[in-house]
């Protein structure tokens, strides 16, 4: 595979001097969206700054996916005008709520996602105070064809659809940890009763092999040497593309990009992992073998009703093969409590699959209904007092086991991924940073002991795990990892 050439950022005179803040809410996936944004903004002569105090303008970058992140979202918003600055909301919520959150919020310039492509001329637009219609909404799936593999043609006629995170030849880091992510897809086809992300991000487009390629390796020329592949829905990628098998064949040679010590995948959908693709997670050097997988519920008749597939014993088989071929592999996954019609049966149902799966994070939600969502309609809903009941329930539960998971570690050889020397305030040689099996942004850290001094961040250290603190972990250097090493626990 050949990587696509990336040229040099043109650098365009006019705004020049104007400073504008990014601020990201959310998901990684709105991370790189806001690195494109900026990548963007940079090439048309803005001056990208970190603190809102004294910007010309702040860019929200909102989440829409459900209730708290869209309040979350709101109060950024509120934050960010009293800075002073011209506020720009983009972003999910933004795109979901179009003219309806710009007349909520007035403080607020508010753009879709059309608008990216011309994100510089929006905001000489606000700056020079002229007046922009914010955009009706609309059901972005009904943009591109519902074949998958017409897609590819249709994406690139001139009247496209926008899909942000896709123009990484424009992307400007704004993180300068030694992780990053790289967008694999944009869109979902499934059709979760819960969710209404396809609504607003649109039909699954699979990003070329050879752009992802060329990204990781610009990635690497800057410092990055941790690839985090996000998407909605990663055991999709290729179907689009005329090829199921994309990931399983993508995968090894992102992994043998020259300074790339580790590679994990997001966002798996356990109904789409294919044998072959979970070998390849399990087995394949510097390939994380991390399985994040969306569960939501574990009681077959509940994901009926979520239009999901599977059940408490699919999931632990799934778990069991994965363990098989990489015995010390990590799990995380979400759950949903309190969906219409969900039972005490369901819900105990759950905690067998919790306590007998030995996941190692698990993020716990309780369901709100979402505009344009199957489950809107659903009987069967309970009420708020008990689903905050239920949340609280699985989440004490939840608590326990995985710090339990982290007990079982201990003694576990792992390769971590330095990230901050803590020398100053813990002491000489003392780093932070994750395993293998822990998600850089949610799944925990490890704290290293006895790291030599001429250690660099992003750098492997093979190390033992001694201690426990909750999920976290304490453990003590073994000897470096050279680059050409096999990760510890295949």
């Amino acid at each position: 595979m050949t990587a696509l050439p990336r040229p040099a950022q043109p650098s365009g005179p006019k705004c020049r001097g104007r400073t504008v803040a990014v601020v990201t809410l959310g998901c990684a996936r709105n991370e790189v969206d806001s690195e494109e944004l900026a990548g963007r903004l940079a090439a048309e002569g803005y001056d990208l700054v970190d603190d809102a105090d004294g910007a010309d303008a702040v860019l929200v970058n909102t989440c829409g996916f459900i209730e708290t992140a869209k309040k979350d979202s709101v109060d950024a918003i509120l934050a960010a005008t009293d800075s002073g600055a011209s506020v720009v909301a983009v972003g999910c919520m933004a795109e979901r709520y179009g003219s309806e959150l710009a007349g909520a919020l007035p403080e607020a310039t508010v753009l879709g996602f059309d608008d990216y492509g011309a994100i510089g001329d929006r905001l000489d637009d606000v700056l020079a105070g002229r007046p922009l219609v914010p955009h009706t909404p609309r059901d972005r799936r009904t943009l591109l064809p519902i074949s998958p593999v017409q897609r590819t043609a249709a994406t690139a006629a001139p009247d496209a659809p926008s899909i942000p995170g896709h123009d990484w030849l424009r992307r400007k880091r704004l993180a300068s940890g030694p992780s990053a992510a790289v967008k694999l897809a944009s869109g979902c086809d499934r059709r979760c009763a819960f969710c209404a992300i396809p609504t607003f991000r649109g039909a699954f487009v699979s990003r070329p092999p050879a752009e992802v390629l060329g990204e990781a390796e610009w990635l690497a020329s800057q410092g990055v040497t941790e690839l985090v592949l996000v998407s909605e829905n990663s055991t999709s990628y290729g179907k689009d593309l005329g090829d199921l098998r994309s990931l399983e064949k993508l995968l090894p040679q992102l992994a043998a990009v020259e300074g790339i010590v580790r590679v994990r995948v997001a966002y798996l959908q356990p109904a789409e992992l294919r044998p072959g693709l979970l070998e390849i997670i399990a087995g394949t050097e510097r390939v994380a073998p991390y399985f994040d997988l969306s569960f939501q519920h574990s009681s077959p008749s509940l994901l009926r009703r979520m239009r999901r597939f599977g059940g408490t014993d699919d999931f632990l088989a799934l778990i069991e093969r994965a363990r098989s071929l990489a015995p010390t592999a990590g799990f995380r996954t979400n759950v949903i409590l309190g969906f219409p019609g969900e039972t005490e049966e369901d819900v105990a149902e759950l905690e067998r699959f919790l306590v007998e799966g030995r996941l190692d994070a698990v993020g716990v939600f309780g369901y709100s209904d979402e505009e344009g969502t199957e489950a809107m309609a659903l009987t069967g809903k309970l009420d708020q007092a008990e689903i905050d009941a239920r949340v609280r329930r699985i989440t004490d539960l939840v608590e326990e086991l995985t710090a339990q998971r982290a007990e079982d570690r201990i003694g576990e050889r792992v390769d971590v991924l330095l990230t901050e020397d803590l020398s100053a305030e813990e002491g000489p040689g003392v780093w932070a940073g994750h395993a293998a099996h822990q998600d850089p942004d949610a799944d925990g850290t490890t704290t290293v002991a006895g790291v030599p001094a001429d250690a660099v961040a992003g750098q492997l250290m093979a190390a033992e795990i001694v201690g426990t603190e909750g999920i976290d972990l304490v453990a003590r250097v073994l000897s470096p990892v050279s680059t050409g090493a096999v990760p510890a626990g295949r």
